[in-house]
């Protein structure tokens, strides 16, 4: 490959088509939120569900029913730590002065 035909392609691309995503007016704060809430609620009850199969024995792999338990206390811990730094810049924000 020569390098005029690599320069040839190169100025046929654009920044802005690269770097340019469509926004798309359902991906809201609050659409994004209730999204991630729902997953974390999803991980949870499937950890409860591991911890019951535990507890029964009706589990078959007891290494991936405790996998889901931990993969659940670890997105709780992720979503908690979220929550606490948007309260620290909420106060931060509210501090202000105008």
């Amino acid at each position: 490959m020569k390098i005029g035909e690599i320069a040839n392609q190169i100025k046929g691309l654009s920044s802005d088509k690269l770097f340019s995503q469509p926004v798309k007016e359902d991906n809201s704060f609050t659409d994004i939120l209730n999204k991630s809430l729902g997953e974390l609620n999803h991980t949870q009850v499937q950890a409860y569900d591991a911890m019951e199969g535990i507890a029964t024995g009706k589990v078959e792999n007891l290494q991936k029913a405790v996998q889901k338990i931990e993969e659940a206390e670890l997105s709780l811990k992720l979503a908690l730590e979220v929550k606490n730094k948007a309260l620290s810049a909420y106060k931060d924000i509210m501090r202000m002065q105008i």
